[in-house]
């Protein structure tokens, strides 16, 4: 029998080649492509969440064990597709128009990734018309925003303006050094996360 256990601790660790391995065996010796996901890797992602908001775990050690995840899926992708497993829900994320900030974008996308989501990244600096194109285009659930500057923070409202005016039902998350609850409440916001644990969480809260 495949051992998920040990799936998920070799990814908590970030040991992407014992990752890799453990997967591909547990593929050999058929096991279910979901389970793998759920039990191993998602497993494995959700503890690495959880001691990154504990501080524990600090942003290497998250990327690290996001790089071993990724390694694991693209081993289990083909299982995934063939037997018509479906994310957890689809998330379209990027940072708004006049900001380059994409570190805390990126550890996001990589902990939505871990938590069974699939992410379309916009990238940084979008403006609001991208993020309804890729929605529209998309079939999002939810809509992922990012912004680390305090003049950029007001492009967040121009973006959820302009998918309430284009008639898309989407759940809106944002999030960034200077954003908080408050904030999200003004622009009418469905959510803020503090961390890329918390916008996981958010997320699955979203889609239940």
């Amino acid at each position: 029998m495949a051992d998920m256990e040990a799936i998920a601790e070799a990814l908590i660790k970030g040991d992407r080649d014992t990752v890799v391995g453990l997967v591909q065996q547990a593929m050999d010796d058929g096991a279910d492509a979901q389970q793998v996901l759920n039990e191993g890797l998602v497993a494995g992602m959700d503890v690495v969440g959880r001691r990154f908001k504990n501080n524990e775990f600090y942003v290497p050690e998250v990327l690290i064990a996001a790089r071993a995840m990724n390694a694991g899926m693209e081993v289990l992708a083909p299982a995934l597709a063939e037997s018509g497993v479906k994310p957890a829900g689809v998330v379209v994320l990027g940072t708004v128009k006049g900001d380059l900030h994409d570190i805390g974008k990126n550890l996001v996308g990589m902990m939505l990734k871990g938590g069974g989501f699939e992410v379309i990244d916009a990238g940084i600096d979008v403006p609001a018309e991208r993020f309804v194109e890729l929605l529209q285009e998309n079939e999002a659930q939810i809509l992922a925003l990012s912004a680390l500057l305090t003049t950029t923070m007001p492009q967040m409202g121009t973006v959820i303006e302009a998918v309430k005016e284009a008639g898309i039902e989407v759940r809106t998350m944002i999030g960034g050094a200077p954003i908080t609850q408050d904030y999200a409440d003004e622009i009418g916001a469905d959510g803020y996360a503090a961390d890329a644990a918390s916008a996981v969480d958010l997320a699955r809260e979203m889609v239940a």
